[in-house]
């Protein structure tokens, strides 16, 4: 997706020669992976010219909601409050993303009210 968000449209094989760099992936694999994410409706293809050019069917936004709702669901039962234990726990939060946390948890609150 992020090859798809960074430029688009794209072809397969624009897709593969992206991918094949940073993954080491064979073309065929990456194939199926675009056909996979097709078939899930991750991405949409037109007809171009001399061949299909693939655009992202979700924003960035809409997947990072949908795997963290996943990510939350599976891994700690639908608790904020055990992930961001868990978090904090094995990595130190810096005075920065203190304070972020914490305009986000007001930005929360007032939304609640």
């Amino acid at each position: 997706m992020e090859c798809l968000w960074e430029e688009t449209p794209r072809t397969v094989m624009q897709i593969v020669n992206r991918l094949k760099e940073e993954t080491g992936w064979a073309k065929s694999t990456i194939t199926t992976l675009v056909s996979r994410m097709e078939a899930k409706g991750l991405l949409y293809y037109k007809d171009g010219r001399k061949a299909r050019e693939y655009y992202p069917a979700i924003t960035r936004n809409e997947a990072a909601i949908s795997e963290t709702e996943s990510l939350l669901s599976r891994v700690y039962r639908g608790s904020v409050g055990m992930m961001m234990n868990t978090l904090v726990e094995k990595k130190p939060l810096t005075k920065n993303e203190i304070e972020e946390l914490y305009a986000i948890l007001q930005k929360a609150e007032e939304a609640s009210e």
